[in-house]
């Protein structure tokens, strides 16, 4: 009968079923809050249990931070601190290897500690567990002093070791692929360098290619990297030194500079930037240039970044300064130019007669790329009388069954090229570039067809779009992409008038602009003592003589007043 009532009852009685929210993420307001009602409705049992978990969350907080500890002579607590520091055993790649030696006769207690993957476990097993394991068994080992020197300089054979009395130093070590060693009655502890992560070797830059010229590119690691331009610039003068970004990630980076030419304090305000960085995590050499430029909102980059060793090295004997991050290919330098972003590690290679074409060519593309469909809304918008009539009237016949004004029949195709330029890159690389020209082809010749554009302006859009792939710097490209769209609104307001209105803020913007406390329109805007002609253009190699005079270096001269000694024969000697 039980049964009968409490089916009639679910029968005629309605009753409202409990929504199952699953899993809900909380802040910690919230989830504390619903700790405590939990608490509340327990029983007596559960109202101690709590309070003793309160007691002993409020002893976690009082308890001092392990890596601020320092190294105990006690072996026993170094273990429990670091396990306390790298959660173990919740670390599944962190290894921990207890182990005897024999020191003075007697047994001592240690233990090695890395991550598994960031270490060569061979160069570990090789050189320093057989030695400390077998090696102090075989012979007895007699010394004075600590167990560490001991052990330096009796059973490591290791070339790269430090010695330290503190967690925190020894963590950031042990984090970037060392291993810690710990022995009993010592208060320091031995961090050896056997960092054998895998890696990407050295290949081909892939957005900065050349025909001729060196075809290494940097790599992920900074160490690689720094040997790169080390083994181009073989200068004694040459400093790499080591700075740590984030509090927490503590990426490696290296300032590298040439100690007698690079200026002082362009040295000490890189230095000043990477330090004051308050962030607690810093993956890519990108997240970098974007904290230390001078103005976030300027379109054009203030830090040229580079894949290519030889342009590092290039700009580092002009006096400039190469800031190198781990975990990135591209390196930053510091300061820049605008006319430093339109050239190309090329146009030192090749003779000055080629190099001037190939900067005038990408000069053009430049200009193309930024204002070339603003002119063409300009002229058939407002200025139809500055076309010779036989085009203008082939311009007009060709609009004829195009139903958009022409700036709208522009920003159509501008877009479409840009979203399949996106669509390229972000697919894999062997469909992207196939997909790039059968898209262009096929939509450009569709919207004809279809009388959605007119024919003169897929011309206009492919000349725009070659212009802009023949801008070096990958940055400033963007720039121009962006600011095209700009002129184009300018354009269709209000003519040449907009255009002009346009480029004079766009330029005065720019001089009033700074990159590491260089103008970015130097050596133009101010002037300086450089020879202007070598601007936008080159001098043969044999008369670049100075290095440039904005970047005030402690040597101005890079080269002799006569580079060329063999052509003097001895006769008519001038120096300088």
């Amino acid at each position: 009968m039980s049964d009968f009532g409490s089916l009639l009852k679910k029968i005629f009685i309605y009753e409202e079923k409990v929504k199952d929210e699953g899993f809900i993420l909380k802040d910690k307001a919230s989830s504390a809050s619903s700790d405590i009602d939990t608490i509340d409705e327990g029983s007596d049992d559960n109202n101690e249990s709590g309070k003793n978990s309160k007691s002993s969350s409020s002893m976690q907080r009082d308890e001092p931070d392990p890596q601020k500890k320092p190294v105990s002579i006690d072996i026993e607590n170094n273990l429990i601190n670091i396990k306390k520091i790298f959660s173990y055993p919740d670390n599944s790649d962190f290894v921990i290897r207890k182990f005897v030696i024999n020191l003075n006769s007697k047994n001592t207690k240690t233990f090695v500690v890395f991550f598994d993957g960031l270490v060569d476990r061979d160069v570990v097993d090789r050189d320093i567990l057989q030695p400390m394991m077998v090696m102090s068994q075989l012979k007895d080992v007699q010394c004075k002093g600590s167990p560490v020197n001991c052990i330096l300089r009796h059973l490591l054979p290791q070339n790269q070791t430090k010695l330290y009395d503190n967690f925190e130093e020894t963590v950031d070590d042990i984090l970037t692929g060392s291993c810690a060693i710990f022995v009993n009655g010592s208060s320091q502890v031995i961090i050896s360098d056997v960092k054998g992560w895998e890696h990407r070797n050295v290949e081909r830059p892939n957005t900065e290619m050349v025909i001729r010229g060196p075809q290494e590119g940097f790599t992920e690691i900074v160490r690689i990297n720094t040997a790169l331009i080390r083994k181009i610039v073989r200068d004694d003068k040459l400093i790499a030194e080591n700075i740590p970004v984030g509090k927490r990630s503590k990426t490696p980076c290296t300032i590298m500079y040439i100690k007698d030419i690079a200026n002082k304090r362009l040295v000490d305000e890189v230095r000043r930037r990477l330090k004051s960085l308050n962030v607690d995590y810093v993956i890519d050499s990108g997240e970098i240039e974007q904290l230390i430029e001078d103005n976030t909102f300027l379109p054009a980059p203030q830090v040229l970044a580079t894949e290519r060793p030889d342009r590092v090295a290039s700009l580092i004997v002009e006096g400039r300064v190469a800031i190198v991050v781990n975990g990135s290919p591209f390196v930053l330098v510091v300061p820049v130019t605008l006319f430093e972003l339109l050239r190309s590690a090329e146009d030192t290679y090749i003779r000055f007669p080629y190099s001037n074409f190939v900067r005038f060519i990408r000069l053009f593309g430049t200009v193309l790329a930024l204002i070339l469909p603003a002119l063409y809304i300009a002229i058939t918008t407002f200025h139809q009388e500055m076309i010779p009539t036989d085009l203008l009237l082939a311009i007009e016949n060709s609009r004829e069954k195009v139903p958009f004004p022409s700036v709208i029949e522009i920003l159509i195709m501008e877009l479409s090229f840009e979203l399949i330029r996106e669509a390229g890159v972000r697919i894999p690389t062997p469909i992207g570039p196939t997909l790039g020209i059968i898209g262009a082809l096929i939509l450009g010749q569709a919207a004809v067809s279809a009388s959605i554009v007119s024919p003169i302006l897929i011309i206009i859009v492919a000349l725009t779009g070659i212009g802009s792939f023949a801008i070096p710097s990958f940055s400033l490209s963007f720039a121009v992409r962006i600011l095209r769209f700009i002129y184009i609104l300018l354009a269709a307001l209000a003519g040449f008038l907009g255009i002009t209105a346009g480029l004079f803020i766009l330029l005065l913007w720019l001089a009033s602009s700074k990159s590491f406390g260089v103008r970015f329109l130097a050596p133009i805007a101010p002037l300086t003592s450089d020879d202007l002609t070598q601007v936008l253009s080159r001098a043969p190699i044999w008369k670049q003589e100075m290095r440039p005079d904005f970047l005030n270096t402690f040597k101005r001269k890079q080269q002799a007043y006569i580079s060329r000694s063999w052509i003097n024969r001895g006769k008519n000697k001038r120096v300088r």
